[in-house]
């Protein structure tokens, strides 16, 4: 796992600025390669983590004749790869493969990227053809960020090293007022972009083709996830079980033995870590496992993983999180380099520092809801013919006061059939991140493309269910878990490995039928089926929590007095909602629900702080 960045068509910066940006995503080598193109200076820079082969000749950018590539993440099927391929390996990376593969293949390899099996993002200079590639996995695991604008090309891994190489570059930088827009009616960044003009990221199952002559950039799917729901489905649940408990224990082992260092693994109570701890403690004898408990917070899973680890004999910590708020979060947010709506970076953060103190490479659990239907607004969805005829009785009901309460998910349900009547852009946010549905909608054009989206996806021919895993994997886990994840581990030169997104799995959850994955009110039911061979009763039957944060609790306590001062005298907030909403919400409580007041207050605090670090930096 690495950081890379590079720039085209700009002055010369040195390896050691750019290093300075990015160190932390790896911290075990720095390389940078340079050459005058015919569409101007090229620089691409590299910081390398160590994982698979640590020796001197897997450094980066690497070269191999015409070609020069830079290259974060890791391919675990990469040595089957190699086989048939007539070229001369000097190491066991990666890397190295994927310059083998460019050097037969030539660009159509492209087209073929899926048959690669990981998470990655890479840039390729085809010095002979005066062409630069990129590319990124097919669910987006790693980032890949781009400024372009007249003939200026630069990328980088993070939006924070971007803007710090761009300030290095004196080149100019203006906030997307619409982007922002979107953030605030939805929680992420459409297409896992950017609060900047001239700023994107290469989609995820996408290849970029950038001519140095022409400086147009053509960008292409190698992917559809699409297509996999249109295959027959397998409706058999034997059948199905059999498959997908091979899928993963094969996932999980290339996950394993693909590392050269020690692979351990997060811990939940929830089924999908407790599962993929299940299977690896069967390869690999004693393997680490870690669980975070916070002080002050009732949302402890410690002792349900506690008892796994103590049924499957792993290295079990519990680690024991002391924090403080008022300092930390504004640190924790201000590493995403763009305003960041999901509270559950928190925990993520705390328990990826904690864990850094121990490997460097652990195994999670994400992906496994979007693909086999883990979140309880599926049972809602399936249940909105029967819902919409009694919305006009949400009238006459008081707020929830109770996020986990039945009447809370009657509300709620009431709410999302509201939207639904009206668009099912909005019906699909309500159903998803509810942060300002019914208190304020925002102006429709920075919805304009999602729009287009969500709507040919409810028209798509999909099943009901189909339609809500299609978008939750192409915003919710696209947009907001993968960056999560991704920053808070890499922000502490940790590695995250994700067993449930493996190709395989990819593929295959989207053949099974409807009741494998959502069977009344039970949600994952394949999933939870399989985990009934290896896992206490406790656990399966555990509702999904996941890193759940007592937000309400952080923003009436601990957090109030730093969210109320940045609130009250905003410094972007206001450019985007009414002075009184915002006064409203800091000193009128009481008409609120609760959670969701929480919700908005935290989507607010979280553009002020971003804005903040944008202004201290002078990235703008």
């Amino acid at each position: 796992m690495c950081g890379i960045a590079g720039a085209l068509n700009c002055s010369k910066i040195s390896l050691d600025e750019v290093y300075g940006l990015m160190q932390h995503r790896g911290p075990d080598d720095k390389g940078m390669f340079c050459d005058s193109t015919q569409g101007g200076l090229l620089q691409l820079f590299h910081a390398r983590l160590s994982i698979q082969d640590l020796s001197a000749l897997a450094h980066q950018p690497m070269v191999y004749q015409d070609l020069s590539l830079i290259f974060n993440g890791e391919i675990y099927n990469h040595l089957t790869l190699r086989e048939g391929l007539e070229f001369d390996f000097k190491t066991h990376s990666d890397t190295e493969t994927l310059l083998a593969l460019f050097a037969k293949f030539g660009e159509d390899f492209l087209e073929h990227l899926n048959r690669l099996d990981g998470m990655f993002a890479f840039v390729l200079y085809d010095k002979k053809n005066q062409k630069l590639y990129f590319a990124r996995d097919r669910m987006g695991k790693k980032p890949l960020f781009c400024y372009k604008k007249d003939s200026k090309l630069v990328f980088a891994s993070e939006l924070n090293t971007l803007c710090g190489i761009l300030k290095l570059l004196k080149l100019p930088l203006e906030i997307d007022f619409d982007a922002i827009n979107f953030y605030l009616q939805s929680g992420f960044f459409y297409q896992d972009g950017a609060p900047y003009q001239n700023v994107f990221a290469i989609p995820n199952a996408h290849y970029g083709i950038l001519d140095l002559d022409t400086f147009s950039l053509t960008l292409k799917p190698y992917f559809k996830l699409e297509s996999c729901y249109k295959t027959p489905k397998i409706n058999d649940e034997k059948e199905a079980l059999g498959i997908c408990e091979n899928l993963l224990k094969q996932s999980i082992q290339m996950r394993i033995e693909s590392s050269d260092l020690e692979v351990g693994a997060f811990l939940s109570g929830g089924i999908d870590s407790s599962l993929i701890v299940a299977l690896a403690s069967q390869m690999k004898p004693n393997l680490r496992t870690f669980t975070i408990s916070f002080e002050k917070t009732a949302l402890d899973e410690s002792s349900l993983a506690q008892n796994t680890a103590r049924k499957f004999g792993t290295s079990h910590q519990v680690l024991r999180i002391s924090t403080n708020l008022t300092q930390d979060v504004p640190k924790i947010l201000q590493a995403y380099g763009r305003p960041f709506f999901d509270s559950s970076a928190i925990p993520s953060f705390y328990v990826a520092k904690a864990a850094r103190e121990h490997l460097s490479v652990v195994l999670n659990g994400d992906g496994a809801d979007e693909l086999f239907g883990g979140y309880r607004r599926y049972v809602g969805h399936l249940l909105m013919p029967k819902v919409l005829p009694f919305v006009f009785v949400k009238n006459f009901l008081p707020n929830p006061q109770s996020k986990q309460s039945l009447y809370n998910y009657f509300y709620r349900l009431l709410q999302m059939a509201g939207a639904y009547k009206c668009d099912v852009s909005e019906y699909y946010l309500s159903a998803s991140t509810d942060i300002f549905t019914g208190f304020y909608s925002f102006k429709s054009e920075s919805l304009r493309g999602f729009q287009t989206e969500v709507k040919a996806v409810f028209e798509g021919g999909y099943s009901p269910l189909s339609q809500m895993l299609l978008l939750d994997s192409s915003h919710l886990l696209l947009c907001d878990l993968l960056p999560k994840m991704d920053i808070a581990t890499m922000s502490h030169s940790l590695e995250a490995r994700s067993p449930f997104l493996s190709k395989g799995l990819v593929e295959f959850a989207p053949t099974l039928a409807d009741n494998l994955k959502v069977r009344g009110k039970t949600t994952k039911y394949l999933l939870r089926k399989l985990a009934q061979k290896y896992l206490a009763k406790e656990v399966v039957n555990a509702p999904k929590r996941g890193f759940e944060v007592p937000l309400s609790s952080w923003v009436d306590g601990e957090l109030k007095e730093c969210i109320l001062d940045s609130l009250q005298n905003p410094k972007i907030s206001h450019e985007f909602l009414p002075k009184s909403l915002i006064e409203s919400l800091c000193n009128a409580p009481q008409i609120y629900p609760r959670e969701k007041r929480a919700k908005m207050l935290w989507s607010l605090f979280a553009l002020e702080i971003w804005n903040q670090h944008l202004k201290e930096n002078q990235w703008n």
